[in-house]
């Protein structure tokens, strides 16, 4: 287990590390494409709509169950990871292989491209007041200071385009789809759902961001297959064919 998780983890972990540099190494954030976008495919903003229709003015049962699938972020993929070793070991590699496809993109996406999210928007009165409803969850939890501590567990509060929450939770439905059937797929259709309305509800991502996740999983998805396979062919032409011609040599 050891041996199959733990280069996973570690080059997560890396990917984290980078992620965090990303906002230093390129510092014009972008705060207009994302609203626009938003306007210009859905009229208005969706988190605004989200608000006014779900927020009470004080945190409520469901703001939790939204919030819950966004801390599981990590968790969730290491799971389903265990499940595949154990049950459908052939496509292991594939499945961890996407994961970090689609996260290395998303780096390359956030250094390229900074994009805040609508609750900095927000505070820099580039859009009209929301509210962020993460805040009110962890300080009904008793977290009284939310930014200072967010700002521990994520340290690159620009790395909003893609939401890479919305890739993984697309790539764990995609393959709970592919090798567990339709019954269990139907069912893991929640997670993704929940990011998807959650995220934006609580201000932490505009809907085009959502959409953008949606496309690099996807885009992944098709890709790690066709990467695996030329790594692949590239192996056995020039390692196990030297292999081949020194155990020719040997013999003779």
């Amino acid at each position: 287990m050891l041996k199959r998780l733990l280069p996973f983890v570690a080059i997560l972990l890396v990917y984290e590390s980078f992620r965090s540099i990303a906002d230093h190494l390129n510092t014009h954030v972008n705060y207009s494409f994302m609203p626009h976008a938003d306007k210009f495919i859905f009229g208005n903003l969706p988190v605004y709509s989200l608000q006014n229709w779900l927020w009470q003015g004080h945190t409520s049962w469901y703001d939790f169950v939204f919030y819950a699938p966004y801390l599981l972020h990590f968790v969730l993929p290491i799971f389903l990871a265990l499940v595949i070793w154990k049950n459908r070991p052939q496509y292991y590699w594939r499945f961890v292989s996407t994961f970090l496809v689609v996260s290395y993109l998303g780096f390359i996406t956030f250094l390229v491209f900074p994009a805040a999210p609508p609750w900095m928007a927000s505070n820099a009165h580039i859009i009209a007041p929301i509210h962020r409803i993460s805040s009110n969850v962890w300080f009904s939890l008793g977290l009284s200071d939310f930014p200072s501590f967010y700002s521990r567990i994520s340290p690159n509060p620009v790395a909003a385009m893609p939401s890479l929450h919305a890739a993984w939770s697309t790539l764990f439905c995609l393959f709970v789809f592919k090798l567990f059937g339709k019954k269990w797929g139907m069912v893991s259709l929640i997670y993704p759902a929940l990011i998807y309305v959650g995220t934006v509800y609580q201000g932490e991502h505009y809907a085009i961001d959502i959409l953008a996740g949606i496309a690099y999983a996807l885009f992944a998805y098709w890709l790690t297959p066709k990467i695996l396979k030329f790594i692949s062919t590239i192996w056995n032409k020039n390692f196990k064919s030297k292999s081949t011609s020194s155990t020719k040599s040997a013999a003779k």
